[in-house]
């Protein structure tokens, strides 16, 4: 079972790698979207699955965007270097953020959270020479001067990436400690597991991850703008995804942001001036039916179907 696992992990793989050469620049746009979002979705689970509940995506994606545009513009940096930068300046801010707000819980550490878009916002509206103000900045040119084959293999890498990472918190012992911590953080502590050390590691790598896939996003484009570069979107729509394919896991959010991204496309063409409000119907009812999500509804389904083979 092993082996045929890792044949369908090469097989993915390839495929994803080998998409451009078989489709057009429209489907690469719909899978370029849908590996960012995948890769936000993932990053929110992976704070979640520390028992906080994070709703500072969004202000950490902006921020990675606003550095990466704005050394572009200003340093001459690398426009794939700069993704990176910022990627680490979002990482230094959480560091520094996160000693001050991961002493809060529950609520109000998700009000906190929430409120850090906004923040970078008002900052991004006031500093108009630097960053241009409420109209923002605009490079000369995008990355890879816009070709849509090597930007859907940097969205490809990044989402890889981000793959990599979570795996990783669900295959180590890091897996133990952060599920120790959201079940029971006062059990946790009595057995030696320090609490503010693991909970600012995984918001530190979480919000590198948000700046990463925001830099990319504003090299992709060349534009950034307070009100859309951290725009509630990119906090709303990764959770509906996690939501849809199911939290707790990496396979769950990868599934969400599949069907919800390549939904969402669909019905912008077939419902052009309805189709928000339908996406939202079918998240709700994804939800309500499947309140574990598609991958939780599945795992149960395989159980009970194994479970009456057994019987019978």
């Amino acid at each position: 079972m092993k082996g045929r696992k890792w044949i369908y992990i090469l097989i993915a793989l390839m495929a994803g790698f080998l998409l451009p050469f078989y489709v057009g620049p429209y489907p690469l746009g719909i899978m370029t979207n849908v590996f960012t979002y995948m890769a936000l979705g993932l990053s929110w689970d992976m704070m979640l699955r520390a028992g906080q509940l994070s709703f500072g995506t969004s202000g950490f994606f902006g921020l990675g965007g606003y550095t990466a545009l704005l050394t572009t513009l200003y340093l001459g940096l690398d426009p794939l270097l700069s993704i990176f930068v910022g990627g680490i300046f979002s990482a230094l801010v959480a560091f520094v953020l996160g000693y001050i707000i991961l002493r809060l819980r529950g609520i109000y550490f998700a009000i906190t959270t929430l409120a850090l878009a906004g923040v970078f916002t008002v900052i991004a509206r006031n500093l108009h020479d630097f960053t241009g103000g409420p109209e923002g900045k605009i490079l000369p040119t995008t990355i890879f001067d816009g070709n849509p084959t090597y930007i859907y293999w940097l969205t490809f890498s990044i989402a890889l990436g981000t793959i990599l990472v979570s795996e990783l918190f669900q295959r180590t012992k890091i897996r133990f400690a952060i599920t120790a911590m959201r079940n029971d953080e006062i059990t946790a502590q009595s057995s030696g597991i320090d609490i503010f050390k693991y909970l600012l590691f995984v918001f530190v790598i979480t919000s590198a991850i948000q700046g990463i896939v925001g830099g990319a996003y504003a090299q992709q484009y060349g534009f950034v703008s307070p009100e859309s570069t951290f725009s509630s979107n990119f906090l709303l729509l990764p959770i509906a995804m996690c939501l849809t394919g199911g939290i707790y896991s990496t396979l769950g959010p990868i599934i969400g942001s599949i069907i919800l991204g390549i939904l969402s496309e669909y019905l912008k063409l077939r419902f052009p001036y309805g189709h928000l409000l339908i996406y939202g119907i079918i998240i709700v009812v994804i939800v309500l039916l499947m309140p574990r999500g598609i991958l939780g509804f599945l795992k149960s389904f395989r159980y009970r179907f194994s479970k009456g083979g057994e019987t019978g």
